[in-house]
């Protein structure tokens, strides 16, 4: 995406108002998961109760050569990262999109393992990635793909464009197989300006490839990054046109708020207790273990869906506008 409409995207995006939820899936997707002076006459007032710094992450390496990074996911089983390259515009159906594998050390074993328009590939401008067994999971505009994770074979599609389907950014997995996948409700227009047609949704494709509307309404803050909170049986939700952090779970009508921060959010993981989230608005990447925000990478312009290594404890940064992704250790 141009600087210029990056700059726009920033700009236009604000937080909303409840609307009225829609229908939602079955409650047992989640069941099995998981300061001034004092004037003489009065003493000075005892400052407030600061929280230690939290120990900052360290940058470990940088990987360069990507077009329009915007996702990176580990797969814990081939122990290998996937990052999804929208290469152009996040609406446009040209179908140049890839996916490229990278492995731990920083090199880059296959720039365009899933690549549009070769080898019976369709993918235009993926974002979001989500892996169950062998299965890669990608969402690219208004239509949810799955390939071989191991060979890059296409396997599967599912369409949400006759639902409304406006611009589809984030997948989690439910345990039982579900996918949930957020609807940003974003769109662009000839010039570069960010429109907000909306609904802001979360749609759920089951195992048997039905699509519904698990929720919507602007409480979703036009939703972009989703994670699976298996202990607390929930999905974590952020907003990319609010400041909020949020939980919901499968048959709420809507979603509630469990922390606020500088807003522009765009990734969120699950790290042990914490709640990692990237923010476009600070250019940062934030824990929120406790509801309280607490800084813990800073300096990273544009950072999109961020993944997480849990085999050593590393922070995945995709740098949308810089055509990078920066690995972060975490201490």
């Amino acid at each position: 995406m141009k600087t210029t409409l990056l700059c726009v995207l920033i700009a236009a995006l604000g937080a909303a108002c409840l609307q009225r939820a829609d229908r939602a899936p079955p409650a047992s997707d989640t069941s099995a998961v998981p300061n001034s002076t004092a004037t003489p006459a009065a003493p000075a007032p005892a400052a407030a109760p600061t929280l230690p710094p939290s120990p900052g992450a360290t940058k470990l390496t940088v990987v360069e050569g990507f077009l329009t990074p915007e996702s990176v996911l580990h797969d814990p089983v081939q122990d290998i990262y996937f990052v999804s390259n929208i290469n152009g515009s996040p609406t446009a159906k040209d179908n140049n999109g890839f996916i490229s594998r990278v492995r731990p050390d920083g090199a880059v074993e296959n720039l365009k393992f899933i690549e549009g328009g070769h080898g019976g590939v369709t993918l235009n401008a993926p974002k979001g990635l989500a892996i169950r067994g062998d299965t890669l999971w990608v969402a690219d505009i208004d239509v949810v793909r799955a390939f071989d994770a191991k060979t890059g074979a296409p396997r599967d599609s599912v369409s949400m464009a006759s639902l409304g389907a406006v611009f589809l950014n984030d997948i989690a997995i439910a345990q039982t197989g579900a996918l949930y996948i957020t609807d940003t409700g974003i769109r662009f227009d000839d010039v570069g300006n960010v429109l907000h047609p909306g609904p802001d949704r979360i749609f759920r494709v089951g195992t048997d490839r039905q699509v519904t509307v698990a929720v919507r309404g602007d409480t979703l803050g036009r939703p972009n990054g989703i994670t699976l909170d298996s202990v607390g049986k929930r999905f974590i939700v952020v907003q990319f046109g609010g400041r909020s952090i949020l939980a919901w779970k499968p048959g709420d009508k809507a979603p509630s708020v469990i922390a606020k921060g500088p807003g522009g959010f765009d990734g969120v993981e699950i790290a042990g207790s914490r709640v990692l989230v990237s923010s476009w608005s600070d250019s940062t990447v934030s824990s929120y273990e406790t509801g309280q925000e607490v800084k813990v990478i800073a300096g990273v312009p544009s950072p999109a869906d961020i993944g997480y290594d849990g085999k050593r404890h590393r922070v995945l940064i995709p740098v949308f506008s810089g055509n990078r992704v920066e690995i972060w250790q975490l201490p």
